[in-house]
Parts: structure tokens; C-alpha cells; sequence
């Protein structure tokens, strides 16, 4: 029993165990690679007190558990190396073929986790606490929910990946968002009909913005979404059976520049019948449409609806605009406000209003090219209170 060694308690020590002079526990041992690796703690025991002045980590016996159990589960030691922002790197450069969008959403996380500490974490030391300490940090640092959603959407899978390669054992980022910080997303409701009308009769009144009101008179009465919307070509409207061919949608991104891409979901290829009102504003648009000099080509298909000063086809961007300067003049005029009015909230007004006719869901799901009729019938429907009260008086016969 002399032989064995112990510590400057009394106690003895096991095999790979050490007492430094200045008190700190060193233990020593062989990875599954076969390098010699040390890990060291103030305290031998969980029960142990911190010295004074030591920062809190677990102690020798307690990381000495979790190497073996590590070694025996295959974990890699240390994360194999990786930080937070390589990670996410080496997860991105294994998704091919996906849209610019979702490109363009990988880089900006990237960007992000550049100028952030905790990109530069070393993944096995990332706990859940870490994770969602960061997400709060980025919602106190004025980023929306809808921003972290976007960027713990690619953390997650990104530690996944970790996780299913045995880098580590658990995914610090395996959490419901909503329990961690507060969702600000401003719900963007349909218009009532009264201001419907309003917002449209100003447009068209207008001597500036009436060059729009076909335009937008159309996003009203379709439920087009805004990029598919100036994805329309000539060769999509067919006047003869009334109806819009949508295939496709029109993106202008700032390094790639003008793109074509499917629609959002595989629901989103279909014909969309058109009023006879609507089929008047596209004629109008189509006799007023100037031919530039040279007709744009993008991805093969030339024929777009508006284009700008350029010649070039306007894209969402330009809408927006349109639909913010329109809110801002009409709100500096008459003083029953107009709430903020957007391409999406047409599409929104839209489907309220063809749900309250009581078009048939799966009619409409078909229409708004949703592929989850979900969707339809709980995101994009709102009520007035009127409708409401009308619709249950009718089922209940009164």
C-alpha cells in the first residue's frame, strides 16, 4: 500500500493521475487515435471545493467519466478541432443545389459568425446554455425573430451533422426558439374591404402611382405572390380561357444579379383563372408595356410584363417601394391612416377574401399554390368581426 500514490489529502490516486506542486490535478491517457492527451482540474473529487481565485470546471474525476464513456461511444476527441464557423462552413459546402435565396441565407450566417466570439467556439465546448445565451444576445442587439429563426435554421442541422459524425455527443441547439426569446414578428393582416377599396381608389387617382393600379389591382384579385408576379411573361397570360400560367419566379440578387427559379413549393406551378377585370389590367399593361431597344432575356424567357428605366424586368424590390411611398403619401393626406400595405398582404386580402365567399379549401390551397392546405387555412385567412358574426348566424339558422 506504500507504493501507491497519493495526493497532498491522503488520497490515492488512480492510474494516469497526478498532483502538480501547485496543487492542480493532472490526468493522462491515449485516445482512440493513439495520441496522449491530459486534461486537468483544480479538484479531484465533484464533492472538492474550488480553490479561491479558480474559475468553476468540473473536476478530474468527472472529465476523466466523460473521456470514457466518450472513447467508448467513438466520440471524437475535442470536437475534432472544429469551431462554431467551421462547422458551418464544412455544413454549407455540402449542400448542392439549392436556390440563391438559400445561398445567399448560408453566407449571411457565415458573415455573421465571422464577427462574432462565439463563432470562434470550439464545438464540444458549446453547451445549450451557450447557445441560447447567443440567440438572446442577438435579439438584445436588435435582431428580429424572424433573422434568428433563419440563423439557428442552419446552426441546428449544422451541429446535427456534428453530432451524427460523433464530433459530440449532444446539439446545444436542439430547442424550441419560441422558449428562448420573443417572437416580434409583426403579423401582417389582410385589409378590410373598406380600406381595400380606399388604397385602390387612391392609387388609381393618383397622378403619379396610377401608372401602378393595374398592376396592383391584379395582386389584389390573384394571390400572386409578388416574385411571380414579375416573373409573368406575355406568352402566360391566356385571354382566351382566361386564365395565368405562373411557372416560375423572377429574382434579382446583389452578387449574382437577375435569376429564374421555380416557384416556392411544387403547388406553385399552376393556372390561375382571372376575372374579366382582371384580364382588362393586364391588356392595359400590355399596350402601355414600351419595347426597349433590346428585349431582356433572363434564363430564357424574354417577354416581362414591367420593366424599369433600364429596360431591365422590375423585380419585388421595386413593388415594395412603390407600395411604401403610396402608404406614406396617402397617410400625409387624409387622416383615417393606412396601415402598412405590401405585395404579401394583397396575397393575404386574397385568400380572406375567398375564404369568407366560402370557396372551397382545397380550391383555394390549389389557387394560392400552398403545398400545405394548413397554411391556407390558418395563416393566410383573417376575419372581420362582421363576417364572423354572419357566418354563425347562418349555421345556426337565424
Amino acid at each position: 500500500m506504500s507504493g501507491k500514490r497519493k495526493d497532498k489529502r491522503g488520497r490515492v490516486l488512480r492510474n494516469g493521475e497526478i498532483q502538480k506542486s501547485d496543487g492542480r490535478y493532472r490526468y493522462k491517457y491515449t485516445d482512440a487515435f493513439g495520441e496522449v492527451r491530459y486534461v486537468y482540474s483544480w479538484r479531484l473529487d465533484k464533492n472538492d471545493r474550488i480553490p479561491v481565485g479558480k474559475k468553476w470546471e468540473p473536476s478530474l474525476r468527472e472529465k476523466e467519466k466523460q473521456i470514457t464513456a466518450d472513447m467508448f461511444d467513438r466520440i471524437v476527441p475535442e470536437g475534432g478541432g472544429l469551431t462554431v464557423i467551421e462547422l458551418v462552413k464544412k455544413y454549407v459546402s455540402l449542400k448542392t443545389g439549392v436556390r440563391p435565396t438559400t445561398e445567399m441565407g448560408y453566407q449571411t450566417v457565415i458573415n455573421l459568425l465571422e464577427r462574432e466570439r462565439f463563432g470562434c467556439q470550439r464545438i464540444d465546448k458549446v453547451k445549450l446554455s451557450d447557445a441560447k445565451a447567443w440567440l438572446i444576445q442577438l435579439q438584445k442587439d436588435g435582431r428580429g425573430f424572424s433573422s434568428i429563426r433563419t440563423i439557428r435554421g442552419v446552426l441546428r442541422p449544422a451541429f446535427q451533422m456534428a453530432v451524427d459524425d460523433d464530433l459530440i455527443r449532444k446539439n446545444p441547439f436542439g430547442f424550441e426558439l419560441a422558449s428562448v426569446i420573443y417572437n416580434d414578428s409583426v403579423t401582417r393582416e389582410a385589409l378590410t374591404r373598406d380600406q381595400e377599396r380606399r388604397f385602390l381608389k387612391f392609387v388609381k387617382e393618383d397622378p403619379h402611382f396610377k401608372r401602378y393600379y393595374d398592376g396592383i389591382y391584379i395582386l389584389f384579385h390573384t394571390g400572386l405572390r409578388i416574385s411571380e408576379f414579375v416573373g409573368l411573361t406575355k406568352a402566360d397570360i391566356d385571354f382566351k380561357n382566361r386564365k395565368i400560367h405562373v411557372e416560375r419566379q423572377l429574382q434579382r440578387y446583389v452578387r449574382i444579379g437577375y435569376c429564374v427559379i421555380g416557384p416556392k413549393t411544387e403547388s406553385g406551378v399552376r393556372q390561375v383563372p382571372m376575372t374579366e377585370e382582371v384580364a382588362e389590367c393586364f391588356r392595359r399593361i400590355l399596350k402601355e408595356r414600351k419595347d426597349p431597344k433590346v428585349e431582356p432575356m433572363i434564363d430564357g424567357h424574354t417577354g416581362f410584363l414591367y420593366l424599369d428605366k433600364n429596360g431591365m424586368p422590375m423585380v419585388a424590390l421595386h413593388w415594395e417601394k412603390y407600395f411604401q411611398h403610396i402608404c406614406q403619401k396617402y397617410n400625409s393626406i387624409y387622416k383615417l391612416q393606412m396601415p402598412r400595405v405590401t405585395p404579401h398582404v394583397c396575397r393575404h386580402t386574397f385568400c380572406s377574401r375567398m375564404a369568407a365567399a366560402r370557396m372551397n379549401p382545397k380550391t383555394l390551397q390549389y389557387i394560392m399554390g400552398h403545398a400545405d392546405i394548413g397554411v391556407t387555412l390558418n395563416t393566410y385567412t383573417h376575419f372581420e368581426f362582421e363576417e364572423i358574426s354572419e357566418e354563425m348566424y347562418r349555421v345556426s339558422g337565424e
